[in-house]
């Protein structure tokens, strides 16, 4: 690890190994999310292995991880029960020729965490469910376009929302004009939406609560607007899943979407993600019903044995051992450390954490106070330099206080340097190199 006074971090193993990933794949990562250019040029650690809330590089450097698995590891790398619900199934074979026992229990133990289901489906990823729940909102519908909430980043790698974002190449035109969007939070322009496009939407899909709590009635007043205008309201859950509640935002705020999807979470970094949902919707994908079938969801590994008693094993540990809560009581002692010692540094007004307390993001502001990649570099920079890997603030269980601490130090050491670059009115001294990029842009 990196200590406070290591002026820098040199990681040849890590910058070898990235090199190896380019020539071989496209990217150099299999999410676009986790390539290396959302990290400070040559600071881009390759993952040996992690436990808890650590992970150690090739390098042999140790960090304090948040954001685990793009969100998906909330009980910490290596968790002992769901290690030991996966290792008993890999005995007893991973896939056969019909459905496994196990599908009947994770179901089971879904539908008893969700109880706003009636039917659940599960899958390998969240594209896949959330394009299976656009495909059977059309289908039942008989409409073709789709409105999603444009203020929240990411649905599906499918071209129905692809299409709208700038990596739209190689996606016919037409696709994207299929899909329209309402800003969330707005009540009068998603109705003036659904009036403008009378009888052709099929569904409202969004995140039900994102960086900011739902206006009161907000989500209420979604139900009721589908309602009205006859389509199906989709809450994709995949971040608020076991993160909001053990049942995701609508068990929180108390507002039944038809169709909702769940993943990252569920699996604790296990590939299984699920749609579920009423049942007179879900039974369309299905073999008891008399109308037109839906090619729902058919996946060869959807139900992998090991991925399903992952899945079983997180639920049943989020139930027994309150984790939502320890997940909001970790944050809220980050959030509000990190706060203080940007405060501290005077810099409280461009470092600037927010978020629900067990989803916690971070934003890094200029001299203006606009969003700055610069100056967003220059903070991971800093943060890697002091042993914490945090592209994000979102906490998992397995963080303690020391951990919580420590970060909280490197912060203070990052926002002296922060301070510094505004004072200049200029980061680039601070970069060493290329700021990061976001990932979603036309040109690479």
């Amino acid at each position: 690890m990196a200590t406070e006074d290591t002026e820098e971090l040199l990681l040849p193993r890590s910058r070898a190994a990235n090199e190896r990933l380019h020539a071989m794949i496209p990217g150099g990562a299999h999410t676009y999310a986790k390539g290396d250019d959302q990290y400070p040029e040559d600071l881009a650690p390759v993952i040996s292995h992690g436990h808890g809330a650590h992970v150690w590089d090739v390098d042999g450097n140790r960090y304090v991880e948040y954001g685990s698995g793009l969100r998906s590891v909330s009980l910490g790398h290596a968790h002992p029960r769901v290690v030991e619900a996966v290792r008993r199934q890999l005995d007893r074979g991973s896939n056969f020729v019909r459905p496994s026992v196990v599908e009947v229990e994770a179901a089971e133990r879904f539908l008893a965490t969700v109880p706003t289901a009636e039917m659940v489906k599960f899958a390998k990823n969240g594209s896949d469910a959330t394009t299976a729940a656009v495909r059977l909102a059309r289908a039942a519908t008989g409409r073709r376009r789709v409105a999603l909430c444009a203020d929240h980043p990411f649905f599906s790698v499918d071209d129905w929302f692809i299409g709208t974002t700038p990596m739209s190449a190689g996606i016919p035109a037409e696709t994207g004009e299929l899909t329209v969007t309402f800003p969330y939070g707005d009540l009068a322009a998603t109705e003036e939406l659904l009036t403008r496009y009378e009888n052709e939407i099929a569904c409202l899909i969004l995140e039900p609560a994102t960086h900011t709590e739902p206006p009161p009635g907000y989500l209420a007043g979604l139900r009721a607007l589908a309602d009205r205008h006859g389509c199906v309201l989709v809450f994709d859950e995949m971040i608020t899943g076991f993160r909001w509640s053990e049942a995701g935002a609508q068990g929180l705020y108390g507002v039944v979407p038809d169709l909702s999807t769940f993943g990252k979470a569920l699996g604790n970094g296990f590939a299984v993600s699920a749609l579920a949902g009423r049942r007179d919707l879900m039974e369309r994908g299905g073999l008891r019903h008399s109308g037109d079938r839906v090619f729902l969801l058919s996946t060869t590994h959807g139900a992998e044995t090991h991925s399903l008693a992952a899945a079983t094993a997180v639920q049943t540990t989020y139930t027994e051992e309150g984790v939502t809560a320890r997940l909001h009581a970790l944050g809220e002692r980050l959030a509000a450390g990190v706060r203080e010692a940007a405060a501290g540094m005077g810099v409280a007004d461009h470092l600037v954490v927010r978020g629900r307390a067990s989803n916690l993001v971070f934003a890094t502001l200029d001299e203006n106070l606009r969003p700055s990649q610069e100056y967003r570099t220059l903070f991971l920079r800093r943060l890697l330099m002091g042993g914490v890997l945090a592209p994000s603030f979102v906490v998992s269980s397995a963080l303690d206080d020391a951990d919580i601490d420590h970060t909280v130090d490197v912060v203070a050491q990052a926002c002296a340097v922060y301070r510094k670059a505004l004072d200049a009115g200029d980061p680039t001294p601070w970069l060493s190199g290329r700021p990061v990029k976001p990932v979603f842009r036309r040109l690479a």
